[in-house]
């Protein structure tokens, strides 16, 4: 890395590739209510999975996150989840979020919750893999935006989804030779993934996060970086803008102030 001197860091699940969707309605939200015999709810526990997850500014958070949300929800209004309090302990004080995490903490515990939750993430990533290929494709811009950027600003994937699953997603389609460095849910939080990638060299107003979520921005926040927002259900016009104004913004030095403020305003408006 730091082959140029500038950074852009790229999301991957509903920011590059048109993943994020059919996850969740196909994937997530249907294994949890198989997983904790959810059927007498189903309708009304999946609408709200898909709302927690994909039209709000919970948007894109860690899914062990927000299977303990939906979980709390559904001890509260539908039926009582046996350990939830545990659960929560270890998505709130674990430092890696990710199925190999999980799998040592129950090793120490032996905990009946902690293993329903590791089903439940191994039956996702294996309806995932079973996703046609049309439902997993990067949306209209993105190959050429990273084209366009790559002649003068390193490029890393910065997701919190199954590093397998990008790295597969990514190849299929072409994305690969654009990126220097892959860095999934194995490398730890998004913040954590900037702030090891800035010390590379980059000044920090050379770096970008594109994302989202507001997991992206507020890693980008926390690591004093810039953030462009692709916007829910706007991705093509989104990543248009991102090659024809971002990237030149950035290249120029003119891509804070009241661009970036712009910016802001639109995401906050768009996942309202």
């Amino acid at each position: 890395m730091n082959s140029n001197k500038y950074l852009i860091c790229v999301d991957s699940d509903g920011c590059a590739m048109d993943t994020m969707t059919s996850k969740h309605i196909k994937c997530f939200g249907p294994c949890m209510v198989k997983e904790w015999g959810l059927e007498n709810w189903e309708g009304p526990i999946l609408k709200r999975w898909n709302q927690v997850n994909l039209y709000t500014l919970t948007r894109g958070i860690n899914r062990f996150q927000g299977l303990y949300r939906a979980l709390e929800e559904i001890a509260e209004k539908y039926t009582p989840v046996d350990g939830l309090e545990e659960l929560g302990e270890w998505v709130e004080h674990t430092p890696e979020l990710s199925n190999e995490s999980l799998q040592r903490e129950i090793e120490k515990t032996d905990s009946y919750i902690l293993k329903k939750a590791l089903r439940w993430s191994q039956a996702v990533n294996e309806r995932i893999q079973a996703l046609e290929g049309k439902e997993k494709l990067p949306f209209p811009g993105v190959k050429e935006a990273l084209a366009y950027a790559r002649d003068f600003a390193d490029l890393a994937v910065v997701s919190s989804a199954n590093k397998q699953a990008v790295l597969e997603e990514w190849e299929a389609h072409g994305l690969m030779p654009y990126m220097n460095e892959v860095m999934a849910q194995d490398a730890g939080s998004k913040a954590h993934c900037i702030q090891k990638l800035a010390k590379k060299g980059y000044d920090r107003d050379r770096i970008l996060m594109v994302g989202d979520a507001l997991g992206d921005y507020k890693a980008a926040q926390e690591n004093g970086v810039y953030f462009y927002p692709i916007l829910a259900q706007r991705e093509e016009e989104s990543w248009q803008e991102f090659r024809e104004e971002a990237i030149p913004r950035l290249k120029d030095g003119e891509y804070g102030g009241s661009y970036q403020k712009e910016k802001l305003e639109a995401f906050m408006e768009n996942l309202k």
